[in-house]
């Protein structure tokens, strides 16, 4: 089942276009990747989606509504938006920034199924036990568990994500990414994630997409993708591509201008 069909797709800043004639395919319980390199148009196109940004070009859901004829409370039942940054957060406790996600589907008081709604996801998401810190006391991989835990409340058909894992460290990292894959094989949505990381995204991903100057070079799963002749022409860096779990790992050995990378 497809879940989003996005077509021809374009979004330019000015007379500065950032996507190009962009389409592409997300299928249902899908963990679709964006990796390219920076300026690619990996955090536009999850803002297109979202309609934080107004493009030009059709985005529809589960083959027939169109988000960009929605009003942003209408898409926010469908879409779940997980920022990069957390800065934007107001100072409130966990359990209150995670009961903001059910403002889609709240009428003028909050109703006994929001409040259980909000327990059952946190329960999920491992934050219940501290439910009553404030947001702002929280760890990078906590806050970007409840911001998930958010977006999920408004029960979403598509989780989107830019850059979970910047700024955490590897076993914040880790854990954020199972969270994800984990939550949609369990509840059936999809997730589109843009990410800098290429072992992360080739572990936990059903399929990439290749984004480079704002068109799609690629298409696939992480082992036909992430090649290195693909790694060479996309990113302008030379690597040895190993299989590791049963998954591609990328070792990164020198940019094209011949300076080895560094660790």
């Amino acid at each position: 089942m497809v879940k989003i069909t996005i077509k021809d797709l374009s979004f330019s800043y000015g007379s500065h276009r950032i996507i190009e004639d962009l389409n592409l395919v997300v299928g249902d319980s899908e963990v679709l990747s964006l990796v390219g390199p920076n300026g690619s148009g990996k955090t536009t196109l999850i803002k297109c989606i979202d309609r934080i940004l107004k493009p030009k070009g059709t985005i529809l859901l589960n083959g027939g509504r169109d988000l960009q004829t929605l009003s942003r409370q209408e898409v926010a039942k469908y879409i779940g938006y997980v920022p990069q940054s957390t800065m934007g957060v107001l100072s409130a406790t966990v359990f209150d920034t995670i009961l903001m996600g059910r403002k889609p589907h709240m009428g003028w008081r909050v109703a006994d199924e929001d409040i259980d709604r909000v327990v059952e996801i946190m329960k999920l998401l491992h934050v219940e036990e501290f439910a009553l810190k404030d947001f702002s006391e929280l760890s990078g991989g906590q806050k970007q568990r409840v911001l998930i835990a958010r977006a999920l409340c408004q029960e979403p058909e598509v989780l989107l994500l830019d850059e979970p894992t910047s700024n955490l460290d590897v076993k914040h990292q880790l854990e954020v990414m199972e969270t994800v894959r984990s939550l949609v094989k369990k509840t059936k949505i999809s997730a589109v994630m843009a990410i800098h990381d290429l072992n992360l995204a080739a572990r936990y991903s059903d399929n990439l997409v290749m984004l480079k100057d704002g068109k799609i070079h690629a298409i696939g799963d992480p082992f036909s993708l992430l090649t290195k002749e693909n790694i060479r022409s996309i990113f302008g860096v030379e690597a040895v591509v190993m299989k590791d779990l049963d998954r591609p790992y990328v070792v990164p050995i020198r940019s094209l201008n011949g300076d080895r990378v560094k660790g």
